[in-house]
């Protein structure tokens, strides 16, 4: 039995303007459960929405490890209100304020873990490590390496400014998973990102990387996704 229950799909008004639509799950209140995920849809331009069968798979994961789970649609997407914007500067902004508004709701929630697939995992990178009281964990997956400069019209310092800080942060704790058959980055390109990464000045954030043989950048197989499962799973338990 998944030890939670989803609550009706309805919207939410943040701080920067716009309102989103949110799926949210709850962990049962006897579980006492002090986690919160929250998953970042791909680009919307080519249809990337919160019920993209992927992030389905790592909610039901995230479910039976009794966390607080935020699905949303990101601005202009699906009843979201606003409109995308080219950098995904504004997408940043508007998760921030999603993040914090649950933890106001929540101020026993002590684990925060953000989840970006594709294009979300973009935006994703843009959320900071909390403070102490709120242990910060990014897991990117299916970074969009090769084609990042035309997902965000070449805003790409920003990303890369977004990383670094992520990586030189102590509390900071980020996994990077991606398919060695990924359609958009090759594994040569992700070995020689990954690469440069490891090799960041500063560097003190616990950093994981782990590549899936035979994945593809929309995992699509059953092999794929269970590898992924069990990735996931095991990096935060």
């Amino acid at each position: 039995m998944v030890p939670s229950v989803q609550t009706s799909e309805g919207s939410r008004s943040v701080s920067t303007g716009v309102t989103l639509q949110v799926n949210m799950w709850y962990p049962r209140p006897e579980l006492d459960s002090k986690k919160l995920a929250i998953l970042l849809h791909p680009w919307s331009w080519l249809g990337g929405n919160m019920h993209e069968p992927t992030l389905k798979v790592l909610t039901r994961l995230l479910q039976h490890k009794n966390y607080y789970v935020i699905r949303y649609n990101s601005r202009g997407v699906g009843k979201s209100s606003g409109w995308p914007s080219l950098t995904g500067k504004a997408e940043g902004e508007d998760l921030k304020a999603l993040v914090q508004e649950f933890l106001a709701e929540k101020p026993e929630v002590d684990s925060l873990t953000v989840i970006g697939y594709s294009y979300g995992s973009l935006i994703a990178s843009l959320h900071p490590v909390l403070n102490p009281k709120v242990k910060t964990s990014h897991i990117l997956l299916s970074y969009p390496i090769s084609p990042r400069g035309l997902l965000t019209m070449f805003h790409t310092g920003m990303y890369s400014l977004a990383l670094r800080d992520i990586l030189c942060n102590p509390d900071a704790r980020l996994l990077l998973i991606y398919g060695d058959k990924d359609e958009f980055t090759s594994k040569s390109k992700y070995d020689e990102w990954v690469d440069t990464l490891r090799r960041t000045d500063g560097l003190k954030a616990r950093f994981d990387i782990i590549p899936v043989m035979d994945a593809n950048h929309f995992w699509q197989s059953d092999g794929a996704r269970i590898a992924l499962q069990q990735a996931v799973d095991s990096w935060i338990s």
